[in-house]
C-alpha cells in the first residue's frame, strides 16, 4: 500500500494489482492466473522486455516506474515482420492547484520532459501521454476561471511546440493531448489530441467526441463534442488515432476509428477509482480484440486538491478532490493478450514492441469484419434516429 494525500489527510492506496498477485499466488498457479487474466501471445505470455540501465537509473532518480512487453506476430511469407515499439505515459502534477498558472504548467512539463528522455532511450517510435497532461484536471470543479487559462492552441500553443523539440530529438511520433484554444472560431475550448510527426510536425488533431455528463459533473461547462469525426493518422510507424477519455465507454466509437484503418489507438484519460476502475481493464481490451488493433490505455496518478469545495453528485458531501486518479496504464493487444498495468500511485512509462502484422492476421483468423453485418446496423440506426421510431418488441400475448 502507498500513502496518497486527499481533501481528508493521508489515504493507503493499493500500489499495484501484480504485486499482490505476485506476493501472496504461488509461481505456479501465478502462471495460470496471469494466463487467464491477461491472454496468451502466439500462445505464451507476452515476454518482458529488459530495461535499459540508464533508464533504470532514470527511473530510481525520479521516482517513476518503467515496464515493457513484446506482443508477436506469426510468420509470414510475403510481408516482413512491422516492429514499433510504442509507449504510453501516466504522471501526477506537481505544484498545488493554488499556484500561478504557468508555474503549475512548467513544473508539469519539466516532469514530462524527463519521461520523454526516458522513452527516447527505450527507443520509442510512437509515445501519448495522458488526457490534458499539461494541466490538473480541474473540468470537477465547474469553475471556468483560472481554469481555462490553460488552453492553448493546437498549432501554436507552449506546449505543443514543447512536444514539436522533443519529437525531433527522439525521431518519435508523439500524441498532445491538451486543453485547446481556437482563436479562429471565437476562442472556443476543446479536449484536443495534437499528433506531432518524428521530424517535429503537427500532423493533425482530434477533438474529443464524447462528453460526459455523470450526477453533476459535466465537462461542457468548458467544452461540447469534438467536431473531427474518427480520423486516422499515418504516420512513419504505423496509422494511429485517439479515443479521447470518456469516448471508450462508447462501443462505436472504437469500431469507427477501426473501420478508418486504425492499428494502435490510444485512449487518453483522467477517471478516478469511485467511478470507473471495474470498467478500465475490460473497455480497450475489448475494443482491441473486436476492431483488431493495438490499445494503449492511460489514466493519471494521484489525487488533486483544488481550492474551492465542489459536489459530484454523489450524494457526498461536498469535497475539494475528485477521487484518487488510479494510473493503471496498459496495452491490450487484438489477439486478447494485453500487458501488465502500472502503478495505482507512482509516474510510469509502459513500453510494448509490437508487430503490426498482427492485426490483420487476427482479423483473418476471427472474420469479424466480414460478419460484422453493418448494412443491417446501419439501417437500424438510420431509423433508430428518426423521430417516429417505434422498438421492434413483440409482447408476449399471455400477460
Amino acid at each position: 500500500l502507498s500513502r496518497n494525500t486527499s481533501m481528508s489527510g493521508p489515504v493507503e492506496q493499493l500500489d499495484n494489482v501484480e504485486r499482490v498477485l505476485e506476493q501472496y499466488i504461488p509461481a505456479a498457479e501465478l502462471a495460470e492466473v496471469r494466463r487467464v487474466m491477461y491472454g496468451m501471445n502466439q500462445g505464451v505470455a507476452p515476454a518482458i522486455i529488459e530495461i535499459p540501465k540508464k533508464v533504470s537509473e532514470m527511473a530510481e532518480r525520479f521516482d517513476f516506474e518503467v515496464k515493457g512487453s513484446r506482443f508477436k506476430a506469426g510468420p509470414e511469407q510475403l510481408r516482413a515482420p512491422r516492429i514499433v515499439r510504442v509507449g504510453i505515459i501516466q504522471n501526477s502534477i506537481i505544484r498545488p492547484t493554488t499556484d500561478p498558472i504557468h508555474a503549475q504548467y512548467q513544473a508539469i512539463q519539466d516532469k514530462i520532459e524527463v519521461l520523454i528522455d526516458a522513452a527516447g532511450a527505450m527507443g520509442l517510435n510512437v509515445r501519448c501521454l495522458q488526457g490534458t497532461w499539461h494541466m490538473p484536471f480541474a473540468f470537477c470543479t465547474r469553475e471556468r476561471y483560472p481554469w481555462v487559462e490553460f488552453a492553448q492552441s493546437a498549432e501554436s500553443g507552449e506546449a505543443t511546440q514543447f512536444i514539436q523539440r522533443m519529437a525531433k530529438k527522439h525521431n518519435m511520433v508523439i500524441v498532445s493531448p491538451i486543453l485547446e484554444r481556437d482563436a479562429a472560431h471565437g476562442d472556443t475550448i476543446h479536449n484536443t489530441a495534437v499528433v506531432v510527426g518524428n521530424n517535429g510536425n503537427v500532423i493533425g488533431k482530434h477533438r474529443k467526441n464524447h462528453i460526459p455528463r455523470t450526477g453533476d459533473f459535466n465537462e461542457s461547462t468548458y467544452y461540447m463534442e469534438g467536431n473531427t469525426g474518427h480520423p486516422v493518422f499515418e504516420t512513419a510507424f504505423g496509422k494511429i488515432a485517439i479515443n479521447i477519455c470518456y469516448g471508450r465507454h462508447h462501443p462505436l466509437n472504437w469500431m469507427a476509428f477501426g473501420l478508418n484503418g486504425a492499428e494502435i489507438v490510444f485512449n487518453p484519460s483522467a477517471t478516478v477509482g469511485g467511478l470507473s476502475e471495474p470498467m478500465w481493464s475490460v473497455e480497450a481490451r475489448h475494443a482491441a480484440m473486436t476492431s483488431n488493433y493495438f490499445v494503449g490505455s492511460i489514466n493519471r496518478v494521484g489525487t488533486e486538491s483544488f481550492p474551492n469545495e465542489f459536489t459530484s453528485g454523489d450524494g457526498k458531501p461536498a469535497h475539494k478532490d475528485f477521487g484518487h486518479f488510479y494510473g493503471s496504464s496498459y496495452f491490450s493487444a487484438p489477439d486478447a493478450s494485453r500487458s501488465p498495468g502500472l502503478s495505482r500511485t507512482q509516474d510510469g512509462l509502459n513500453v510494448a514492441e509490437i508487430d503490426l502484422n498482427l492485426c490483420r492476421q487476427v482479423k483473418d483468423k476471427w472474420n469479424f469484419q466480414m460478419t460484422a453485418r453493418y448494412d443491417m446496423y446501419a439501417e437500424f440506426l438510420a431509423d433508430y434516429v428518426k423521430p417516429g421510431f417505434v422498438p421492434q418488441i413483440i409482447k408476449d400475448h399471455g400477460l
